[in-house]
């Protein structure tokens, strides 16, 4: 009866899993179509990139709601309102004759995607036994690493084959398994929440959230001028008016009193770098392959697809190994497999081929999925289980917020130095990606750095056990 237990947790779980996989799949998959959808749709490429940044948002501001939204209702519930507006956003994107009916059909579908990934963390927080918690976040993170970066793969094949509205077509097949299966096996009762909801928490922090993305967003025509400035302090006023009103009002969004564990912090930081160069790699190297090294759609796609699969493969075997030896052993070597992967597109910029961008994604992709579900594992023990929730919703929101401010800000910086004048447009955008990779290899370093502090206060305070 246990063994038969089990299976529908696992099969629940797996349905979530697969809308989540669906929805970060979806993230990415349209940036090998920007130079297509920017000539089609008549803008430039720092308008094409809000498909991605503003999915990435959309996301970030769901994920808000979710500690929440899973003490109060049921998962099942959660799961099928997920599932109903991802198929009514991948319709319209599917059929859209502008980019506004584009972009508004992406955000919808983002909601779905915002609420899948927490449900199926919480799923696992909450139904799977500590001692296997290791293995099956670090199965969840090679679906939620794995999508992004076969995002591309997936979206050059069908749009370089077909096209680029066929990318949500094939879709939806698969996201009527997901409702068959998880309406017939998820099962979870909420605990139900003492507080109701602080809508004034979520608002201000979704103003804080798009003033920051829209600051970063202006660099790729402006540069940092005036208006980039307003806005970032805009962005810094509303962070604060969350805080408090969120610490200080009748209700909380959730509950940031976790951050007293300096560790937690340190876990977070190093969960947003590594999600921040992950998701930014992905779109900058099939842009590059394109505008620099002249590849097809289907070449971008295709030159991070190993990558994308022996590091979708070792998530499991990081968690395995975390579940063994502690947390220590794989998030720091994936923190130098990082550093190394991603330090090596600038070192090698020059002699840059599609072959050598396979090697060093692969590198980078074995040392972010050594560290990234690892990351979120350990840090789940580090409070208290009712604090769980919080965390949950607190490192999928920074997971996904950080993907946001990576594309705009990656694309950005390439748009700027394309608007230039000197050189060619394949040497401008080199230019562009220079700055990109020198950006990425610097935060792996910070990210290295974080990830060896970490733990060596927790060994000091004997906060974890192995």
């Amino acid at each position: 009866m246990k063994e038969k237990s089990f299976s529908k947790i696992y099969f629940a779980i797996g349905s979530v899993a697969l809308l989540t996989f669906i929805g970060v799949l979806n993230e990415t998959s349209m940036n090998v179509t920007y130079p297509e959808l920017s000539a089609q749709f008549g803008v430039s490429l720092d308008v094409i990139q809000w498909i991605t940044t503003g999915y990435l948002l959309m996301v970030t501001i769901t994920m808000g709601t979710t500690a929440y939204l899973l003490r109060q209702y049921a998962a099942r519930w959660l799961h099928l309102f997920a599932v109903t507006f991802f198929i009514i956003g991948d319709l319209m994107c599917a059929l859209t004759g502008n980019f506004p009916l584009l972009l508004t059909g992406r955000l919808i579908q983002a909601i779905a995607t915002g609420l899948a990934t927490p449900i199926m963390f919480h799923l696992i927080f909450t139904e799977i036994p500590r001692e296997r918690i290791g293995m099956m976040t670090g199965l969840a993170a090679m679906v939620i690493s794995f999508a992004p970066a076969l995002g591309p793969t997936y979206g050059g094949i069908v749009s370089e084959m077909m096209s680029w509205r066929m990318i949500f077509w094939i879709l939806l097949p698969v996201v009527l398994i997901s409702l068959v299966c998880g309406q017939l096996f998820i099962r979870n009762q909420p605990l139900g929440n003492s507080k109701a909801f602080s809508y004034a928490s979520l608002v201000t922090l979704a103003l804080a959230l798009i003033s920051t993305i829209s600051a970063v967003s202006t660099v790729g025509k402006h540069g940092f001028s005036c208006q980039f400035w307003l806005l970032l302090l805009i962005a810094i006023i509303f962070f604060g008016i969350f805080i408090y009103v969120n610490n200080h009002g009748k209700s909380s969004l959730f509950d940031l009193l976790v951050f007293k564990v300096v560790p937690l912090r340190l876990s977070t930081v190093t969960y947003f770098n590594l999600q921040f160069i992950n998701i930014g790699i992905s779109l900058v190297i099939p842009i590059y392959l394109q505008y620099v090294l002249h590849s097809s759609a289907i070449v971008a796609g295709l030159v991070l697809l190993p990558g994308s699969l022996i590091g979708a493969f070792i998530s499991p075997i990081a968690g395995n190994l975390a579940d063994r030896l502690g947390f220590v052993v794989p998030v720091v070597t994936g923190g130098c497999l990082l550093v190394i992967g991603t330090v090596s597109f600038s070192v090698f910029q020059q002699h840059l081929t599609p072959i050598l961008i396979m090697i060093f994604f692969i590198v980078l992709r074995i040392g972010f999925n050594f560290a990234f579900s690892n990351t979120i594992s350990n840090a789940s023990m580090l409070v208290q289980p009712q604090n769980a929730p919080d965390v949950n919703s607190i490192f999928n929101m920074v997971q996904q917020f950080a993907g946001s401010l990576g594309t705009s800000l990656l694309a950005s910086a390439i748009a700027l130095f394309q608007a230039g004048n000197t050189g060619s447009l394949a040497e401008r955008t080199y230019a562009g990606g220079r700055f990109d990779f020198i950006l990425l290899g610097i935060l792996a370093i910070v990210t290295l750095l974080a990830m060896i502090t970490n733990y060596r206060l927790q060994k000091t305070h004997a906060i974890i056990s192995k």
